[in-house]
């Protein structure tokens, strides 16, 4: 019984990690069994947001405040598309001669492009909202307090 209970992740205390990660978290409304998830994608990811922000023009900068907000809102946008294909990874047709580290391989490419991916579209996102007021108002919206 000590087994399960070893493998069991620590409980992520909202109070802990940063004030724009857990306005995310909980405009969101992402379940609790995600939080480590998207801690983990949040602390890993840093550098390369950081490049995708410093490369955005300054008015698109300024839709958020902050590099903090745009990065907690791809960390968890990040999470929810692991997910996803995590989820649907087990439904894919492989090739029936694909070795297990093949398959591993596979997924790990698949993951590490989908969480590309959601930073080129949230840079995408960022570009448009500085033409587009209702968008722009979304973005700002998830951090009003």
């Amino acid at each position: 019984m000590s087994d399960t209970q070893n493998t069991e992740q620590p409980q992520v205390d909202l109070e802990t990690i940063s004030p724009e990660l857990r306005q995310v978290i909980e405009f969101d409304q992402v379940p609790e069994a995600m939080f480590n998830m998207v801690v983990s994608i949040h602390e890993v990811s840093e550098e390369a947001v950081r490049e995708a922000w410093d490369g955005l023009p300054a008015s698109a900068q300024n839709v958020l405040d902050n590099f903090e907000q745009f990065h907690a809102l791809i960390s968890v946008s990040q999470a929810f598309a692991g997910i996803n294909v995590m989820e649907e990874f087990p439904t894919l047709n492989l090739p029936e001669g694909m070795s297990d580290e093949e398959k591993e391989e596979y997924r790990a490419q698949l993951l590490d492009q989908v969480l590309h991916n959601c930073v080129k579209d949230m840079v995408k996102q960022i570009k448009k909202a500085r033409r587009d007021a209702i968008l722009k108002k979304d973005f700002k919206e998830v951090f009003i307090k």
